[in-house]
């Protein structure tokens, strides 16, 4: 368990390190253009009114949260400090992403909206995991603690 966290943990930091390092995605418009790729096709109907009223006037400063919210969910995952909060924020980020990019189709058959959420499903799998199970005590400082804890 600690393996994959600390593997989720690290993808996370990949791709947060370049948001909060870079300009692209916060400041000139990298986030919306994901939105906007989003609105052609991808969001499930009730997220489309959300994305185009609430996101999309706000971009900038949900662009900023997406960047340090990815870094950080990567920092708790890797360093096992925090991992319930950040599992927890990380599952909702991983919801909103699925709703807002994975619809198949109206007329889609069942199967295929499993299969279109794999991109995202997988990973609020995980975030679920690391959620209820115990992941945090293995590989992390709270974890050390523990084992010198009991050391003659």
């Amino acid at each position: 368990m600690a393996f994959l966290r600390i593997s989720v943990g690290t993808l996370f930091l990949i791709f947060g390190q370049y948001k909060v390092f870079g300009t692209q995605f916060t400041l000139h418009g990298g986030f919306q253009f994901w939105i906007n790729k989003f609105l052609e096709g991808g969001a499930y109907p009730f997220m489309v009114p959300v994305l185009r009223s609430f996101v999309l006037p706000h971009a900038t400063a949900i662009a900023f949260l997406v960047a340090y919210g990815e870094l950080a969910i990567g920092l708790a995952l890797v360093f096992g400090l925090l991992v319930r909060p950040a599992s927890a924020f990380g599952l909702l980020y991983m919801l909103t992403l699925l709703f807002s990019a994975n619809y198949p189709g109206a007329h889609a058959p069942p199967w295929q909206y499993f299969g279109a959420s794999l991109d995202h499903s997988v990973l609020a799998l995980c975030f679920l995991s690391f959620l209820i199970g115990n992941s945090s005590t293995a590989c992390s400082p709270r974890g050390w603690r523990g084992e010198h804890a009991h050391k003659p």
